[in-house]
């Protein structure tokens, strides 16, 4: 899953969401100067990750991008199935999509002095460009995409994947709607 999925697991606490954002910016497990919080934030991060790529459906979602990206098939089903999330927000969220983004955006920025100098670069792209909410439309992900094979630079244009994309919407979606539904389950805060 990419970053709202991330977040959205992350059940509105502070700390978890903080953990969560900045665990890609972290190498190994040298989070020891982060307050407790952060680390379970970090440490949840880690555990969506290997639950992710384990995940049938993920695997599954992955092969319809075997053709011409399949190098790249899992961080494409990862922002595909953000946009999912992301199109679809209301069915798992009482909040509106342009709300819950506000308000992670704010934690995110009220929690600046947590960040890692490379979280704090990707969180001023992410305000910029209102990521999280730009995954709902197709431009969004295009535009998202595009970013990205910048970023990574191997000559390859990720944006070309949304054909495959489209043509597998609602196989994908299906996919998804399982995945997650396991997701929320595995992940749910105790009360």
């Amino acid at each position: 899953m990419n970053y709202l999925a991330h977040s959205f697991l992350s059940y509105n606490q502070p700390g978890l969401l903080i953990g969560n954002f900045i665990a890609d910016h972290i190498h190994g497990n040298h989070f020891e100067n982060y307050p407790t919080e952060v680390i379970e934030g970090v440490k949840l991060h880690r555990k969506i990750d290997t639950f992710t790529d384990a995940h049938v459906k993920f695997k599954e979602s992955k092969r319809f991008f075997y053709n011409g990206y399949e190098k790249y098939s899992g961080i494409l089903v990862d922002i595909y199935f953000d946009h999912l999330l992301a199109e679809n927000f209301n069915a798992y969220s009482n909040i509106p999509l342009k709300t819950y983004c506000q308000n992670v955006y704010g934690v995110y920025q009220s929690h600046i002095d947590l960040l890692p100098a490379s979280s704090k670069g990707f969180l001023t792209y992410v305000l910029e460009n209102n990521i999280y909410s730009a995954y709902s439309t197709p431009e969004g992900i295009e535009r998202v995409l595009f970013h990205l094979s910048h970023r990574i630079n191997h000559g390859i244009w990720l944006q070309g994947s949304l054909e495959l994309f489209k043509e597998n919407k609602k196989q994908l979606q299906r996919n998804f709607e399982i995945f997650f539904r396991d997701a929320q389950n595995e992940f749910k805060l105790n009360s």
